[in-house]
């Protein structure tokens, strides 16, 4: 007997007792689907414009629209927490076959050793396992927490519960991703803006002034590309975000907590995301998941030395120093694209890599060596913020469940199972598509450069340059702090450079101050004021979240100029 698609629909809609698991027929096999379709875009993407776009918000919308098939078990995916498995799996997929797998077999291919791709792509293989696991281990904790700004989980988010919800916030969200849309196709970047409404305006702040800076500084006749500038101020920052996450991971009673966050809260104590102690990741949990990953990469660094003859062309000790640099710049690179993911939206990936080439040609590493050093590291970072993305978003439409800790923590394992099956798929189209895409000239653009960098070597005095600008990016990140990240978002911001960019963000910020202070006025009283406060911040949330989404569409949208 067929079921009542109007019953069904219903049952869709009430809270559930337990999550929707991510190997359910009709689930697991729209995530497939799905995956495949966010493999293609990104490969299409990233060897033809150079971008890989975040896919979230179509694997969002695709699932609502057939969650309202009004046929048998396809109403289950009315359910936001299917739409949520859905939309992490096509967004992991589509980061994972163009940044953490074609990328670095790319750059034995242009190198022109063929025989060093698969190799390599074992590597890929093992750096984007590793990645995604140490994410998996770490979120929510005080270095990277579930309350961080994580933009595009924000987007898509809010895009699952418009479509559930619909009315004032459907709305709003309708007409920011309208704008956000049309803005794109202008060429403006109103994605930059969108990052403006979330999260903490110093860290923001500082990553508009880079931007800005970083647009505008040629007009004055100075290349800060060229005299590597922000890779040194990044080199600072980032050697200070390390120490700061090192602190984080202290034992002793009280440390390493938040301000507000209590240090005997028992972990798995239940508690709403909200309340005193709502980290689901601690201290001591997060020293063992950054430990593990030091290990595993380290592992995985054995594993390609071994597979890609790097053992038989160094010496022992210089073979040791090999490992150890690839297992720190795996890890390092994955932290310092996170976070800079997490607090703009914006990850710079390129750029980090390029300071490993850089010590690497300093310490005057053999081309081949080099080159899977470089391929290794590049592994690393994209998919680790993406599944930040989608554990932000998870977080976000499982907050009002009860109890919410264990529903918390099984949703998001079931987040990054439905990942592992878009990894799966990418690995799958990756090894398939590469050759015929690389026989057709159809390399990623940032392969080519670091092939390039490697083979011309550097000019005399950079890395002198760059320590010399690491110092006072160090002193920015050590002045903000590791709730703020300013060093490294203002080397973000000086990297990535978008025309324009700069110009949204601080519009944005300027918007969000004004927006606040306009609804104050004539509140006296303290409580009122504050909730007018949560008031503004809620509505600029949802403008920066349709910007965001309404610019990822135009990502995708990319893919007919590149076809």
């Amino acid at each position: 007997m067929n079921p009542n698609p109007q019953a069904a629909a219903a049952a869709a809609d009430a809270p559930p007792r337990s999550h929707p698991r991510a190997f359910e027929p009709v689930t697991l096999v729209l995530t497939i689907v799905l995956s495949v379709l966010g493999a293609l875009i990104g490969i299409v993407l990233i060897t033809t414009l150079g971008v890989s776009p975040n896919t979230a918000v179509i694997g969002a919308l695709v699932a609502m629209l057939i969650g309202r098939v009004p046929v048998g078990v396809l109403t289950r995916m009315r359910s936001k927490h299917r739409q949520n498995l859905v939309q992490s799996a096509i967004s992991g997929s589509t980061f994972a076959a163009a940044n953490s797998l074609l990328t670095p077999i790319a750059v034995p291919f242009a190198l022109g050793r063929n025989d060093l791709v698969w190799p390599m792509l074992g590597g890929a293989v093992i750096g984007l396992a590793v990645d995604s696991w140490v994410l998996y281990r770490v979120f929510d904790s005080t270095l990277l927490p579930a309350t961080g700004s994580w933009p595009a989980g924000i987007a898509a988010a809010e895009t699952i519960k418009a479509g559930d919800t619909g009315g004032r916030k459907a709305a709003i969200l309708g007409v920011g991703a309208v704008v956000g849309f049309v803005g794109a196709l202008f060429k403006l970047p109103t994605g930059a803006a969108g990052v403006g409404f979330l999260g903490n305006i110093w860290a923001l702040a500082m990553f508009g002034v880079g931007l800005t800076v970083g647009q505008y500084a040629p007009d004055f006749g100075y290349d800060l590309g060229g005299n590597h500038v922000p890779h040194g101020l990044m080199i600072g920052a980032g050697l200070v975000a390390l120490t700061q996450a090192l602190l984080l991971m202290r034992t002793r009673k009280g440390a390493g907590a938040e301000p507000g966050e209590r240090a005997d809260v028992v972990p798995g104590a239940d508690g709403g995301p909200d309340a005193d102690g709502g980290r689901t990741v601690h201290a001591p949990q997060l020293r063992r998941g950054l430990l593990e990953g030091m290990g595993l990469f380290l592992c995985g660094a054995v594993v390609v030395a071994v597979a890609g003859g790097v053992v038989g062309g160094l010496s022992l000790p210089a073979l040791v120093g090999w490992v150890l640099l690839a297992g720190v710049a795996a890890i390092v690179h994955q932290l310092i694209v996170g976070l800079a993911a997490m607090h703009s939206g914006w990850f710079p990936a390129f750029a980090v890599t390029l300071i490993f080439l850089i010590i690497g040609l300093v310490l005057h590493i053999p081309t081949v060596p080099l080159a899977l050093l470089v391929g290794y590291t590049a592994s690393t970072g994209p998919a680790f913020a993406d599944l930040g993305y989608d554990f932000k978003a998870g977080w976000l439409l499982r907050r009002d469940a009860a109890p919410w800790r264990p529903f918390e923590l099984e949703g998001r394992r079931q987040q990054y199972l439905a990942q592992l099956v878009g990894f799966g798929v990418a690995l799958v189209v990756v090894a398939v598509a590469w050759k015929a895409f690389f026989s057709d000239g159809k390399v990623p653009p940032v392969a080519e450069v670091y092939v390039t960098t490697i083979k011309t070597g550097l000019e005399p005095g950079t890395m002198t340059t760059m320590l010399l600008w690491a110092i006072p990016g160090a002193l920015v990140q050590l002045i903000g702090g590791p709730s703020r990240q300013m060093g490294v978002l203002l080397a973000t911001g000086l990297l990535v450079a978008t025309p324009q960019a700069g110009w949204m963000v601080l519009g944005a910020l300027a918007v969000r101050q004004l927006y606040t202070v306009w609804r104050r006025r004539g509140i006296a009283d303290p409580r009122a004021r504050e909730e007018s406060d949560e008031q503004a911040e809620n509505d600029l949330s949802l403008v920066g979240a349709g910007l965001v989404a309404g610019s990822s569409l135009n990502d995708v949208g990319q893919l007919t100029k590149a076809l």
